[in-house]
């Protein structure tokens, strides 16, 4: 199968780019991006071809598509892509707007091509066993969630809100929407948050504290931030705490790692040595389009997660419970 990937923006695209290496039956056969020193680099790290235009690029010959660009442009590359008959994973959130996600879709829908949502923490493996766990009923019935995502400013694009769309809230909320979605089986059906910017002197959201409820009455919390101070041991932290009627159990994504001393200028480093989750991501893409499968995370499913997180705004500035 050939892949080429539109656009290094986002760091993701090195670990896809990485994980398409390790797969024997792909071929990375181009990279197109926009800024020609990033996009020539990339093309000479994974051995590929360099394209400084976007049709040119899809007019090489390719089955699928990875879009790792800002947020902003996701529309535009996704339509561009689908009108050329390529199969599509596009990095989260799917877009910034709601009309443009559902545009997105109705799009890939039309040219009967595949749009999955990138959103790699279904694949960790505590998060698996977890879902394992509700679906075998071992938990009871799912009375609420608490989630958080905490991470680190990245800066860059990241926090100009025309190409990004939103800060914190945004980059780090509809991971943890569609895993509670996923989950439950359910919709979010209100949402109630604090947003703001409270650790950087940035003019974009850098935390939030969202409420919400499903269609079922069960409840849930998300803490989102880019709180993590450069020295911090790892990243941040992916967790979700679930509260059956028979039991609670929390898992963390990034729970699976060895404590690391030394007299770097970072003396603790958490250094993960967990499963891939950005591999089990390709791998299933890969899996979906060569079995012509629905995609396992589909557009749809990033949609509602986008639903959710730009609500988050609505209710912080009005000061005000969002139905959805």
């Amino acid at each position: 199968m050939k892949i080429g990937m539109m656009s290094f923006a986002h760091m993701h695209a090195y670990s896809y780019a990485d994980s398409l290496m390790k797969l024997s039956n792909v071929e990375l056969v181009g990279i197109y991006d926009d800024n020609e020193e990033r996009g020539k680099k990339s093309a000479d790290t994974y051995k590929t071809d360099y394209f400084d235009d976007p049709d040119t690029f899809l007019a090489s010959g390719m089955d699928a598509v990875i879009i790792c660009s800002e947020n902003n442009r996701h529309k535009e590359m996704t339509i561009k892509a689908a009108r050329a008959k390529k199969h599509i994973l596009c990095e989260k959130p799917l877009a910034t707007t709601v009309e443009d996600a559902k545009e997105m879709i109705a799009v890939c829908e039309e040219e009967d091509v595949r749009l999955q949502t990138a959103f790699p923490v279904r694949y960790s493996a505590p998060i698996l066993q977890l879902k394992k766990m509700i679906d075998e009923g071992e938990l009871g019935e799912i009375v609420a969630f608490r989630t958080t995502n905490r991470g680190q400013n990245p800066g860059g694009w990241f926090i100009d809100e025309e190409q990004s769309g939103g800060g914190a809230v945004l980059d780090h909320t509809v991971h943890m929407v569609d895993i509670m979605r996923w989950y439950l089986g359910e919709e979010i059906t209100e949402v109630h948050a604090i947003v703001d910017s409270y650790f950087h002197n940035i003019d974009i959201d850098d935390a939030g504290i969202l409420t919400m409820e499903f269609e079922n009455g069960v409840i849930a919390s998300h803490d989102a931030s880019w709180s993590r101070f450069a020295e911090y041991p790892m990243w941040g932290d992916v967790t979700i705490e679930v509260i059956g009627t028979n039991r609670t159990v929390k898992a963390d994504a990034f729970k699976e790692h060895f404590r690391l001393f030394s007299n770097e200028q970072k003396s603790l480093s958490h250094v993960f040595h967990g499963n891939d989750m950005d591999y089990g991501l390709i791998k299933d893409f890969v899996d979906c389009i060569e079995k012509k499968r629905e995609p396992t995370i589909t557009g749809y499913d990033g949609l509602k997660a986008l639903e959710v997180a730009l609500a988050a705004y609505t209710s912080s500035r009005e000061r005000r419970t969002v139905r959805l």
